[in-house]
């Protein structure tokens, strides 16, 4: 299925799996969160390989691979509509909230949240179909299984 992915990514190849699609759209759009801070450190990168491995069935290699064609096309582009819409088109409503989740948790892999995570998130979720109060409790979800503590605002900085 990678493999796939990758051919097309490079143009040797027509349009892959949907399956693949959504992998990738979502590698994408976790990349783009662990970035708003202006870098991807190790336990963001960790948490979004966790992520494709434990839901898109890849394994590791796999994962890291799909990691570095994914960030390399989310550091080309701007431009998020292509991937929120596979996400919106392909999951269901509980998948795009849990869509929403797996962001959390790459914007908290670092134990913080900035102003500009938390500004990807409205766009993301208003783009996906997710409500702000649903975002908003999948934000706390992922707080309590991660241990952090709410200070003011609900925010660490």
């Amino acid at each position: 299925m990678l493999d796939r992915l990758l051919s097309f990514l490079r143009g040797d190849e027509a349009p892959v799996a949907p399956a693949s699609d959504l992998a990738f759209a979502a590698a994408v759009l976790l990349l783009e969160a662990a970035s708003m801070d202006d870098h991807i450190d190790q336990a963001e990168r960790d948490r979004v390989q966790a992520i494709l491995v434990r839901h898109f069935g890849l394994d590791v290699d796999a994962a890291r691979r799909l990691i570095e064609v994914a960030g390399q096309r989310q550091a080309e582009s701007a431009q998020l509509l292509r991937y929120t819409r596979t996400v919106k088109d392909r999951m269901n409503e509980a998948e795009r909230l849990r869509m929403v989740e797996w962001l959390w948790e790459v914007i908290y892999a670092d134990g913080r949240e900035h102003d500009l995570e938390a500004n990807l998130m409205r766009r993301i979720a208003g783009l996906i179909y997710v409500e702000d109060a649903d975002s908003g409790a999948a934000r706390k979800r992922v707080r309590r299984r991660l241990g952090l503590d709410s200070g003011p605002g609900g925010r660490t900085e």
